[in-house]
């Protein structure tokens, strides 16, 4: 399921970068993401809020997620210069918390999208 997710997914990036190119903030690509995929039948969550438990302390939102699909995949969006190994960790830290296996970084300000592609997988 999370590959064919993970298709779908990247396919439609590829068509919003190829008709905007890169240089927008992150917020934009968000909007426009979450509508083509919700616009293609399929069940996003956008900015979902997630806990973070530590010890007996629960934290209600100890992040957002910038979209998830399906409850199975967890995209992280970014308009960055070049992705840092902290983006990947903190996608990482996101899957853990989450339980989901595989998540998507995506920088949208890279010439070529494939270039601005990162897949994450927690157990998959």
């Amino acid at each position: 399921m999370e590959n064919y997710l993970s298709g779908i997914i990247v396919d439609t990036c590829y068509h919003i970068h190829v008709e905007l190119g890169p240089g927008l903030f992150e917020s934009v690509y968000e909007e426009i993401l979450f509508y083509e995929l919700t616009q293609q039948g399929l069940n996003v969550k956008r900015q979902l809020p997630i806990p973070v438990i530590w010890r007996e302390i629960k934290m209600d939102q100890g992040f957002r997620a910038d979209l998830v699909v399906e409850d199975s995949v967890l995209i992280e969006i970014k308009s960055v210069a070049s992705v840092e190994p902290v983006h990947k960790k903190q996608v990482l830290i996101y899957l853990k918390l989450t339980g989901l296996k595989l998540g998507l970084l995506i920088n949208f300000n890279e010439a070529l999208i494939k270039n601005g592609i990162t897949r994450i997988v927690n157990n998959l």
